[in-house]
């Protein structure tokens, strides 16, 4: 009986060893996966913050770049802008000069053409009517005399010609609409045919500075069709409109390329231009070889 008993202690024994040693076991497992799960953990969130970190840092790099580029085209626009600033100064300075050299001219012209009418001519003409009245006085015929009134009478008509070149008589006493219609009827012969129209009265006026820098803006174009266009016909219109007077000029000559700056200076358009941007008005040239040349120009109304 008592090895019986002794025997159930013993194995009693042994189970609560077992089962305290199952439970120890089983701590340690789960300690085991506690460690496991916060290490991977920290693994993870090492790993998310590493990702962060990287998507920040090329956040900044693209950010960095694109700060970058919009200097670099910020500084392009701001140099791009100054040379555009010192191309405009260059021009307005280029025609300042052109315009004040223009002015000069026709304040010098007009100081030539006055001094040969009013001066040279008015001598001349006193000197045939002394001339005439010594020879029917003392009754006197000779070669020499007649020579003399001959060449007299030429020099007279020279320097008319000359005076009315520099400013014609007609724009002075008639106007601007008259002494164009004029100009296209003196230019007009066998080869080149001047056709006028305006649908402006002729006896309109404007002022004396204005008539005088259209008319030698038209004579310059039409010194151009002359000397280069070996054109057949060419044509001049005339209006006004939105207190704008238009002149529109064509011809069916050879044309030129117009977009080439050599061409257009070497036919003194350029100094044309000037004259019509210093009146504040715009001057188009369509032009083709071959094709004729087309030129409008659009000048504000004096007021």
């Amino acid at each position: 009986m008592r090895i019986f008993r002794f025997l159930f202690l013993l194995l009693f024994i042994v189970s609560s060893d077992e089962s305290l040693l199952f439970s120890q076991q089983k701590e340690n497992i789960k300690e085991i996966i506690e460690q496991s799960e916060e290490k991977t953990n920290i693994t993870e969130l090492h790993t998310l913050e590493q990702f962060k970190n990287k998507k920040v840092l090329s956040l900044i790099i693209v950010l960095l770049i694109i700060l970058f580029f919009l200097f670099y085209f910020f500084y392009q626009n701001n140099k791009l802008k100054q040379k555009i600033r010192r191309k405009d100064v260059k021009q307005k300075i280029l025609l300042n000069v052109i315009n004040s050299g223009i002015d000069s001219q026709e304040i010098e012209r007009k100081k030539i053409a006055s001094f040969l009418h009013d001066n040279v001519n008015s001598l001349l003409s006193s000197a045939g009517l002394h001339l005439n009245t010594f020879t029917s006085q003392n009754k006197i015929q000779s070669d020499e005399i007649k020579k003399t009134k001959a060449i007299l009478t030429e020099v007279h008509d020279l320097l008319r010609d000359i005076s009315h070149d520099l400013v014609p008589s007609l724009l002075v006493r008639f106007g601007l609409i008259y002494a164009l219609e004029d100009l296209c009827e003196r230019n007009t012969n066998s080869v080149l045919d001047f056709q006028f129209s305006s649908s402006i009265s002729t006896d309109k006026r404007y002022s004396e500075k204005f008539e005088m820098k259209i008319y030698f803006i038209v004579s310059e174009l039409f010194n151009n069709i002359i000397k280069h266009s070996k054109a057949k016909s060419a044509k001049i219109s005339l209006k006004e409109n939105d207190n704008t007077f238009i002149i529109k000029i064509n011809d069916d000559g050879i044309g030129f390329n117009a977009k080439k700056s050599s061409e257009t200076e070497g036919f003194g358009l350029n100094r044309i231009r000037a004259r019509v941007k210093k009146f504040k008005g715009s001057f188009e040239i369509n032009s083709k070889i071959n094709k004729g040349t087309t030129i409008k120009i659009r000048i504000p109304l004096p007021h």
